[in-house]
């Protein structure tokens, strides 16, 4: 970042979004350096919540994040600025604040998702307008937009060249993981006029804008300890298990993730940061770190996918995919509100719904496997899995959940080949071997022992008995026969079945 002895302007506004924290904020660093007075707001958009459940977690996390925020904001100013909040629209929000506070512009950071863009627009017009600027910046991705293009100049549609590609260009600018004023100036912070410190100063409760706490389990997800706090004190278990990631993470009963996915969603830690930690790991020979980073790239990989071919939002990547035929009518219905509720008859596909219903937190493997069981055993649209993993996961992020859907439904970009079907009781004997993650889902599954854990209509009348576990009533019974489903599957993509290039293998993990 570029520095200039002089100040440029009088008056900034710093618009908070999915960045809640202080260090590493390209935005805030960029309007303190060039404004003598800057205020910090974050809106609670009426547009984005209006949608949601009055219990959902990840506001009770931006609202705990919230919190942490305006404390970092007091630190840094000695105690005179605090964060601006306000329960209203952005786009009306916005430029009326900046018109009460005279500033002349607004610095954010870049959103591309289709619905940010517009709302991006529509601010940015009404602000110049009246004489002022929007400027934007780039934060929550290492690589964004048309920084990473083909010889041929046009987007990558393939995941392994991209990742050639991003590896190239951070080598050739490594200046990419900078850190972006960490050690900045506070001095400019400004306290807000009267009228807006006492009626928007303090964060509000989850009740002053019509939500609720959110009910905990036993299980509930490590992620959802708010605030740049609650990231480092996860960040650094993690780093603690980092070289053995590669050979943990597909276990959904073992620590294996980093959970770090939510505080990405909202920036409370910087991607930057964890990019150079990670290569700093892998200098020194982790293999795990290694991992980790690659599912870093994949992450950049679908925003530019998003960026450069919005239509992914409801229509398929592949114009021809959205010509499939997926199952409607009753039973179709009937089968969804199963896969939903996490009574399939399938174990591990009930026990990763039934994780994602408690905690809203699901493990990736399990995202795949229940994704393909959608799409490929039931056969119903990956919209509606799309739809159903927007509403629940907290660490949900557009880009990420629709590349996730198409790749398992093989309507997207570098997608599982059609041919290439989880079978979920393979799936359940390989990842879940001792049946540990099951039993802690599904308990009325946790007395069965050996292979029956992952398919107890093979079990037994006696192993049934033991466990005390009546098919049809305690669990029930496959709604679907995997293999009949399988055949349907490849008809539906255009196979005949026996003449299908079928490959036995599993396809590799996202």
């Amino acid at each position: 970042m570029e520095i200039s002895p002089r100040k440029s302007l009088s008056r900034a506004l710093v618009w908070f979004r999915r960045d809640l924290r202080i260090s590493d904020h390209p935005a805030l660093a960029r309007a303190l350096h060039d404004a003598e007075a800057v205020w910090c707001v974050f809106v609670l958009d009426k547009a984005i919540l209006a949608g949601l459940p009055r219990d959902d977690r990840r506001v009770a996390f931006i609202r705990h994040s919230l919190v942490g925020l305006d404390e970092q904001i007091a630190a840094l100013s000695g105690g005179r600025a605090r964060l601006i909040v306000f329960d209203a629209d952005a786009v009306d929000q916005i430029p009326y604040l900046a018109t009460l506070l005279d500033v002349q512009a607004v610095y954010t950071h870049h959103d591309d998702d289709p619905a940010a863009l517009a709302r991006d627009a529509r601010v940015g017009e009404l602000l110049a307008a009246d004489g002022r600027a929007l400027r934007t910046f780039k934060d929550h991705v290492i690589f964004e937009r048309r920084e990473i293009l083909t010889g041929t100049g046009t987007p990558y549609g393939v995941f392994t060249p991209y990742k050639n590609a991003w590896l190239k260009a951070l080598h050739a600018h490594p200046q990419v993981l900078d850190d972006c004023g960490s050690d900045v100036d506070g001095s400019a912070l400004a306290a807000p006029p009267g009228s807006i410190w006492r009626n928007e100063m303090a964060v509000p409760d989850l009740e002053d804008f019509g939500f609720v706490a959110p009910a905990s389990t036993p299980y509930d997800d490590p992620g959802l300890h708010g605030s740049t706090q609650g990231g480092e004190t996860l960040l650094a278990e993690f780093l603690d298990r980092i070289d053995d990631y590669d050979a943990t993470r597909d276990f959904p009963a073992q620590p294996g993730p980093s959970h770090l996915g939510i505080h990405l969603r909202f920036g409370t830690l910087s991607l930057r940061r964890l990019v150079a930690l990670a290569t700093q790991r892998i200098e020194g020979g982790s293999r795990g770190a290694q991992t980790w980073l690659s599912e870093l790239i994949w992450r950049d990989f679908y925003h530019q996918v998003l960026f450069h071919h919005p239509h992914v939002v409801g229509h398929a990547y592949r114009a021809d995919c959205d010509a499939i035929r997926w199952e409607h009518g009753e039973q179709a219905e009937e089968h969804f509100a199963a896969w939903c509720d996490g009574r399939t008859g399938y174990p591990l596909v009930d026990a990763g719904m039934r994780q994602l219903n408690a905690t809203g937190y699901m493990h990736n493997r399990l995202r795949m496997i229940t994704a393909s069981f959608l799409t490929k055993d039931l056969g119903i649209s990956w919209q509606r899995g799309e739809a159903y993993f927007a509403l629940h996961l907290n660490d949900f992020e557009l880009a990420s959940n629709n590349g996730g859907w198409q790749w398992a439904a093989s309507t997207g970009c570098d997608a599982q080949p059609w041919f290439r079907i989880f079978n979920p009781v393979t799936q359940s004997e390989r990842f879940d071997p001792q049946g540990a993650f099951i039993r802690r889902w599904v308990p009325e599954l946790r007395l069965l022992g050996g292979k029956a854990i992952h398919a107890p209509w093979k079990a037994k009348a006696i192993e049934l008995a033991g466990a005390k576990v009546s098919l049809g009533q305690d669990y029930p019974l496959p709604i679907v026969d995997h293999d009949v489903a399988r055949e349907k599957t490849l008809a539906r993509f255009g196979s005949k079945g026996s003449g299908s290039p079928v490959v036995k293998s599993e396809p590799k993990p996202r």
